[in-house]
């Protein structure tokens, strides 16, 4: 797989184990890539569904792990320059890799054990649940059967495949199949899918269109407890520790990730685990009693975990999830001392009284972008010749005034406690990361909106009035202006930057010769 599909690990990376009385890696593809012992570790326990699942056939799952602090982290990977057009959920995180998991066990009697036991799985930095699990659906059953050739000749095809550019529409063979799919970006308009339409003829070689490539059917994951979803919604919003209890890998990956993608288009900015095992590196880390339990959703499936981790203030535990169109009995919810074990019935278990009243209705945008909009200083206070204006200080305080007069209270079917809601979230690891990228995106705009001024000006005329050191010294910062917005991906239009450069070398040339050598060399023009 291109560079581009594969972050600081340079590919993707195939993996087969094999359990007899251990778990190892057998084939790894690409085959130069490194991997730190911690990772192998990690990646061989979470790649096989815990003894007591008793999953038979096939099953396919997601786990996600922490890159090791030994790795060398690539500054200049090419994924980073198409994040800056994805949308804020679905950017990588350069300290986590995903495992996707096609896994079969089935009987063989000449085999030791009495089963066979195999997972092929696919590493990557890209949080494209959907896609990567139907790459694998395409791949692993033919795998299984042929082994390395086939996984070779698989890997032959998605080295020829194109970058993931936001926005475009990629076809993607693989092993005969042709994939049709498209990569969102921040500017597409939420719940909308925009897979572009081709001619039927140019249509007739594509096997498999994929509407989404991140998205987990949130409806057949929270059937379950569906009554309870806007209590849930609650506890992720606000960075509640939060574990899934389910009977198999497959039900504990899509219920966290379920969880994770319900408060969209706001990104989860805490740690969560689809499946998590007694094995994982942080498992001493996260089931500790000795702190409180940190803002973190867990997927298990051991039964060894409703002891261990019974004190966490926040257990749903699942049952087999049904086929879509099944509609499964309801769960309640009931207080955490009734949980004793895995085997407890279905239920949501926590003590949490909700901030909102429950509505039937499809629930209304909770953030409000009123007060942080106020925070960008105007256009009009933007001079060129001045740095960019800061960004006025968030006072949450001042913010919660603001919420009695243009507050969801007002308007929203939903009554309850949203003050509370509110000063709650203000705390939480959401919070914090959604401004932290808020406050980016408008800082990164000023810097663009005074390029724009900067550009509006005739410099030529400003440097006649102004000494030649002046006029160096504006040279070369403007040319540092151009790299902050190459280097920052800042949100330049390209015919700003050309008129820019323009203006650079129309000073430049106005200099004596000898300055014009030597400005010509500095940086770019």
């Amino acid at each position: 797989m291109p560079v581009a599909w594969g972050t600081e690990m340079p590919g993707l990376e195939l993996w087969r184990e094999e359990t007899s009385s251990e778990r190892r890696l057998q084939v790894i593809y690409p085959q130069h890539s490194k991997l730190t012992d911690k990772e192998k570790t990690n990646i061989c326990y979470l790649s096989f569904p815990d003894s007591n699942s008793g999953c038979l056939g096939d099953t396919q799952f997601c786990f996600r792990f922490r890159q090791s602090s030994g790795r060398r982290v690539s500054l200049h990977c090419l994924l980073d320059h198409y994040d800056k057009d994805l949308p804020v959920y679905l950017k990588k995180d350069p300290a986590y890799f995903y495992g996707y998991v096609y896994f079969r066990q089935v009987r063989d009697k000449s085999l030791k054990r009495g089963y066979f036991q195999k997972s092929l799985v696919l590493i990557s930095k890209l949080p494209y649940i959907h896609f990567f699990h139907t790459v694998l659906k395409q791949i692993a059953p033919e795998y299984f059967e042929k082994s390395e050739p086939y996984l070779e000749a698989a890997c032959n095809d998605v080295d020829r495949w194109p970058a993931p550019v936001p926005g475009k529409t990629l076809h993607l063979p693989i092993m005969g199949v042709v994939m049709k799919v498209r990569i969102p970006t921040c500017h597409d308009k939420p719940g909308t899918t925009q897979i572009a339409q081709l001619t039927q003829q140019a249509d007739t070689h594509i096997s498999v269109i994929l509407p989404t490539v991140h998205e987990v059917d949130l409806f057949r994951c929270f059937c379950p407890v569906f009554l309870h979803s806007q209590m849930l919604w609650e506890l992720v919003l606000l960075g509640e520790p939060l574990v899934v209890m389910a009977p198999s890998p497959s039900e504990s990956s899509e219920t966290v990730l379920a969880l994770v993608n319900c408060i969209s288009p706001l990104k989860y900015f805490s740690d969560f685990r689809p499946y998590f095992t007694i094995h994982d590196s942080e498992f001493k880390e996260y089931t500790t009693r000795t702190q409180a339990p940190p803002s973190v959703i867990l997927g298990v499936t051991n039964p060894f975990f409703a002891k261990t981790l019974q004190h966490w203030p926040h257990i749903i535990r699942i049952g087999d999830l049904k086929p879509a169109g099944e509609i499964p009995k309801q769960v309640k919810v009931k207080k955490l001392k009734n949980l004793k074990t895995l085997d407890s019935k279905p239920g949501v278990y926590t003590s949490y009284k909700p901030y909102l009243s429950r509505d039937e209705e499809i629930v209304k945008q909770l953030q409000k972008e009123r007060y942080v909009a106020s925070l960008m200083p105007l256009q009009k206070s933007i001079s060129p010749w001045k740095s960019p204006p800061q960004l006025r200080q968030f006072l949450p305080e001042e913010f919660m005034k603001t919420l009695e007069k243009t507050g969801p209270q007002l308007t929203s079917r939903i009554k309850g406690d949203w003050i509370g809601l509110y000063r709650h979230f203000l705390k939480s690891p959401n919070f914090d990361g959604w401004f932290k990228t808020r406050r980016k995106e408008m800082t990164q705009k000023l810097e663009a909106l005074h390029l724009e001024a900067l550009c509006e000006e005739d410099l030529l005329l400003w440097t006649q009035k102004h000494t030649e050191v002046e006029t160096v010294d504006l040279v070369l910062k403007l040319k540092n202006k151009l790299l902050q917005a190459d280097r920052e991906h800042l949100p330049v239009k390209p015919d700003t930057v050309e008129k820019l450069r323009t203006h650079i070398d129309a000073i430049i040339l106005a200099l004596p010769e000898d300055l014009q050598g030597i400005l010509l060399k500095t940086g770019m023009t």
